[in-house]
């Protein structure tokens, strides 16, 4: 497997908005974890140095890496969703020519990729046996989810321009309810790697606050870092070797849980 780029759909009009993964293997003998990274942006656009910077950076950790080029505003829930459902199925459905890891494929999103990689955790979709096209039989239950500076709450601590090109503007209460993943947490929700920064101006840290709370309250494996000082957005935070200590820390969770 080369660097490369896969499309997602073939029924994209022309003109439209393609959405594709983009691959970063690494050079392995046996089947190695993966990591399918959704990059922040407020659901407008996605932020460059949340993407091949970040594949980069788990591929030098003996990892395969995938950036999703996901749909963004105009189009509106649930075709992000609907990308990152279909891009953890074509990783599966490639993991023998691939050698990766089947069972140990994470999602990593920051801010309102963030979002997108929450809403995979307890939004998937499980295989579909009878389903007409091979990938629906595969389940997109990613094995763990790496949530960095993530939006999550659509109550009192919601970002609201995520939402807003999200859902628009007068989104209906229920989907609002949907949407706002700390709800949506279950007993089948994967493991789950948080870290934020306690003065995020962009996105308060009470979103990962109030989605560690509710993996705790059903006993779901987690690990949550807050940094005392640190600006939205920092990815892997080049500029704050301190803040930049999460990538090790996640690092050394992932292989605890596996991802060798």
């Amino acid at each position: 497997m080369e660097n490369s780029t896969i499309k997602l759909w073939d029924n994209i009009p022309e003109g439209d908005f393609c959405p594709t993964i983009d691959l970063y293997p690494i050079e392995t003998d046996a089947p190695r974890g993966a990591v399918l990274i959704c990059p922040g942006g407020g659901y407008s656009h996605r932020a460059d140095h949340e993407g091949e910077d970040v594949a980069r950076k788990f591929n030098a950790s003996g990892l395969h890496a995938f950036v999703l080029q996901y749909r963004v505003a105009p189009n509106r829930h649930p075709s992000p969703l609907e990308d990152a459902i279909r891009a953890i199925r074509i990783i599966r459905s490639n993991a023998k020519n691939w050698k990766v890891d089947p069972d140990h494929v994470a999602v990593c999103g920051f801010s309102a990729g963030g979002h997108l990689a929450a809403s995979l955790g307890v939004h998937y979709e499980r295989g579909h046996s009878h389903a007409e096209e091979m990938l629906d039989q595969i389940g997109s239950r990613p094995d763990a989810m790496i949530l960095s500076y993530a939006v999550i709450s659509s109550g009192e601590f919601r970002h609201n321009g995520s939402f807003e090109n999200l859902l628009g503007k007068d989104a209906p209460e229920e989907l609002m309810e949907k949407m706002s993943l700390e709800k949506q947490i279950d007993a089948e929700t994967p493991p789950a790697f948080l870290w934020h920064t306690a003065d995020d101006a962009g996105v308060p840290v009470e979103n990962s606050l109030l989605f560690a709370k509710q993996l705790s309250k059903h006993n779901i494996p987690f690990e949550l870092h807050v940094y005392e000082q640190g600006r939205h957005g920092l990815g892997l935070a080049p500029e704050d070797p301190h803040v930049a200590s999460w990538f090790e820390h996640c690092r050394e969770w992932l292989k605890r849980r596996g991802w060798e």
